[in-house]
């Protein structure tokens, strides 16, 4: 169904990993993709939680460069708003997405990675903006993401230097949250999708929706929409089981409703 993008769905997990040689650039193609692979996932209730990863030595190298030799201001322009649209889709999508991120993620890579909900790395990973050699700045959303995963110091930094950080630096300054070997690191990710997975899909929404709320519109907002959601909760039967096995001392078995 889709020729970038190879999706494997067992145990309310979809592994989906980007697979366009030699580099898993991303081109106006595979980004269309994209969207309507989380139309899909979104719909499918027997999915949980979601991996993103690449085929092969790169996560995803940047974007595709041959499509930018033709672009007037306005085309550049109206091509980042589509990109930011998109990543801002997957920063605020209802079910949580891991980037298992096994190789090369620079320009557009990184921007998608920093749009997911969870990073994690292998060690050889190199992480970038390169964009300024190119004489670009990052267009979907590099420059906002990356301060707040980082601070601002160091994303300038990283942004004006074009500088290459590997995993284990990206998980010292906070880019990513743990790195593994890379012979371990997608099972790692899997590991950790199917533990969130056991939680109800109902309440999870609720969680990334506060999250995500507080990240974008601020503290004040994210504290009413807290107790907005939290109440919300209140009324869904997974609260019913959650705190019945608490006290039954048992593991609870959501229902997702």
């Amino acid at each position: 169904m889709y020729s970038h993008w190879n999706v494997h769905k067992e145990d309310r997990i979809a592994v989906v990993s980007v697979n366009r040689p030699p580099a898993n650039a991303l081109s106006h193609e595979t980004l269309k993709e994209l969207a309507a692979l989380l139309d899909e996932l979104e719909n499918d209730a027997l999915v949980k939680a979601i991996v993103v990863t690449g085929e092969g030595r790169f996560f995803i190298a940047g974007a595709d460069i041959k499509e930018f030799t033709e672009l007037s201001p306005a085309d550049a322009e109206e091509m980042a708003r589509s990109g930011l649209k998109l990543f801002d889709r997957l920063e605020s999508f209802p079910k949580p997405i891991i980037a298992a991120i096994n190789g090369a993620c620079l320009g557009g890579g990184l921007e998608l990675a920093m749009a997911c909900h969870i990073r994690l790395a292998a060690p050889e990973a190199k992480l970038g903006l390169p964009e300024l050699n190119l004489g670009l700045i990052p267009g979907y959303g590099g420059t906002q993401r990356l301060p707040r995963l980082v601070g601002r110091g160091k994303a300038t930094q990283m942004i004006l230097t074009s500088e290459m950080i590997g995993g284990e630096e990206a998980l010292r300054i906070g880019l990513v949250e743990a790195v593994y070997p890379l012979d371990e690191l997608l099972a790692k990710a899997k590991e950790l999708a199917a533990v969130i997975a056991q939680k109800s899909s109902v309440t999870m929404k609720l969680a990334l929706n506060a999250i995500h709320t507080g990240m974008t519109d601020g503290p004040v907002a994210g504290i009413e929409q807290e107790a907005k959601l939290f109440g919300q909760a209140f009324g869904t039967e997974d609260i019913k089981e959650g705190v019945a096995a608490f006290l039954e001392k048992r593991k609870p078995q959501f229902a997702d409703r």
